[in-house]
């Protein structure tokens, strides 16, 4: 993930109505051809023809292919959260919680392998110009997974650094995984193992 001095752009104002719609049709066109083919199959031509959206207004929206991909997977991440929150974990402990969450989240990039690929591809790729839509990953990332530890509203440092590392091996196993180079039991072996973080952070309250 990048540095917070990360160079960003200018903060954007709110989007209408209207922009949001619009944002929001490119976002659902983008997952729709990267199920279909992967990293590859997104072609920003191709998006704003099939968003009925001029290219020129795509590239407002989005400067890159890069940019778009990495702002689908948090829109991705954002509606697997309003699942969870409609469906919460129900281990016994915050570790149980968290590790039975990311795994559902796992299961659900699972089963779009094509689109799970490209958007991690992306984030893989992704330089200091994608910034801004890098940390809203992070942040939706962290609020998921503080949700599951029982929504705190004020996490300790120790803790935060709980989420981060927790965090950084969930999107590190799915890399590994839609390499090739893990199954998904060792997934959640590693999911689970970084998860007794929280306890050991806990433990200090």
């Amino acid at each position: 993930m990048p540095e917070a001095g990360s160079v960003r752009r200018a903060a954007s104002p709110p989007l209408t109505e209207r922009q949001e719609a619009r944002r929001r049709r490119i976002l659902h066109t983008t997952a729709r051809l990267a199920c279909r083919g992967g990293f590859e199959a997104v072609q920003m031509r191709e998006v704003a023809e099939s968003s009925q959206v001029a290219l020129g207004t795509l590239y407002r929206y989005f400067p890159s292919k890069v940019h778009l991909l990495v702002a689908t997977m948090q829109d991705q991440l954002e509606h697997l959260h309003a699942t969870l929150r409609k469906s919460p974990p129900a281990g016994e402990t915050a570790a149980d919680r968290v590790a039975q969450t990311l795994m559902r989240a796992f299961r659900a990039l699972q089963r779009e392998p094509r689109l799970a690929e490209a958007m991690a591809r992306a984030l893989t790729f992704a330089d200091r110009s994608v910034s801004p839509e890098v940390d809203q990953v992070s942040r939706q990332t962290t609020a998921i997974i503080l949700d599951a530890m029982g929504g705190l509203e004020n996490p300790t440092p120790e803790q935060l650094s709980a989420v981060r590392v927790i965090e950084h091996t969930w999107h590190s196993t799915l890399i590994t995984w839609l390499a090739g180079r893990a199954s998904i039991a060792q997934v959640q072996v590693d999911i689970e193992t970084v998860c007794r973080l929280i306890e050991l952070t806990s433990a200090d309250d």
